[in-house]
């Protein structure tokens, strides 16, 4: 009897210990698994803490600070700056130019490549070939577009010369209060739409070619079928174009930088160039830091609202 429970004590102390051992060796798996994603996301974490967190905390920092143009200095400040900025009745106007250029602007892009996106998905002869011209301005540098689209709306340029040759007047275009934020964003969408484009295209990869052959077969016309399942079916990816369009306008800096500085009268004057101009020409480093406090709150907002728009519908 001893020796059988002796047998059976040393079994269960057997089968204990692979199993030990097999647990020891998982850990030992996902440590390392562990370590490896962390060495494989460092470079991007990196960049992320070194371009986006440090400068946003060293933002909202000196957003509290006054900086002595004569030594350098700068010392605590409270929220003068912040006063200053919405006491100024240039920042209000500042305001008012960015949000009427995005609201124009942006459902503008959403339309035209959604149109564009439906084009190209039919059978179309060298479908493949328009896509890519459509998108080849996408992968041109932001400070390229401004560059070409500079030349062409010269009072000599490609454009008024279009124009007179079907009877129209020249156009001052960027020289023009009425006209230059409107030229601003022809650059603008010229340039995003085959982007913006790619992005409809796989929403409407996704769409199941059943519900179009049910529709067909009840006699659903093109229309019928476009309003009634296409463009319901397609608008998460429109949200999510239309939100990441509208950060993307709010950040726009080159083509005012390089084309108008921010005039005719203001006419043009973005935020992204007005904090350039109050922290770098200016020497008023506080109350740019303090503009770009209020930058990102409104996109902060606007990416809540982009999360509330792609948030999927709870059965």
């Amino acid at each position: 009897m001893t020796a059988h429970l002796e047998r059976t004590e040393t079994a269960a102390v057997g089968e204990k210990q692979p199993a030990a051992a097999v647990a020891a060796k998982r850990r030992r798996r996902r440590r390392r698994t562990t370590l490896v994603a962390f060495a494989m996301l460092a470079p991007a974490l990196i960049a992320l803490i070194t371009m986006r967190i440090v400068p946003l905390v060293s933002a909202v920092s000196q957003s509290f600070q006054h900086v002595s143009l004569a030594t350098g200095e700068s010392s605590f400040d409270g929220l003068a700056n912040y006063v200053y900025l919405f006491t100024d009745p240039g920042f209000y106007s500042v305001l008012v130019v960015t949000l009427v250029f995005n609201l124009i602007l942006n459902p503008v892009i959403v339309v035209l490549s959604t149109a564009l996106a439906l084009l190209t998905v039919q059978q179309l002869p060298l479908v493949g070939l328009w896509r890519s011209m459509i998108f080849v301005p996408a992968a041109v540098p932001g400070a390229v577009v401004a560059l070409i689209w500079s030349t062409a709306l010269q009072p000599d340029g490609l454009v008024n010369a279009l124009l007179e040759l079907v009877g129209l007047p020249p156009q001052p275009f960027l020289t023009s209060a009425n006209q230059a934020a409107f030229s601003i964003g022809i650059m603008v969408t010229w340039g995003a739409l085959g982007y913006w484009m790619i992005f409809i295209i796989a929403g409407l990869k996704d769409i199941p070619s059943s519900l179009y052959e049910a529709a067909a077969l009840d006699g659903a016309g093109w229309w019928r079928r476009l309003f009634s399942i296409t463009l319901p079916l397609l608008k998460r990816p429109m949200a999510f174009v239309l939100i990441a369009c509208t950060v993307g306008s709010f950040l726009l800096f080159a083509p005012v930088q390089l084309l108008t500085k921010g005039g005719p009268n203001g006419s043009t004057n973005l935020m992204m160039y007005d904090i350039y101009n109050r922290t770098y020409l200016l020497g008023d480093v506080g109350v740019g830091q303090a503009e770009v406090v209020v930058l990102m709150l409104i996109l902060s907002i606007i990416v809540v609202i982009q999360f509330r728009l792609l948030r999927e519908e709870k059965g």
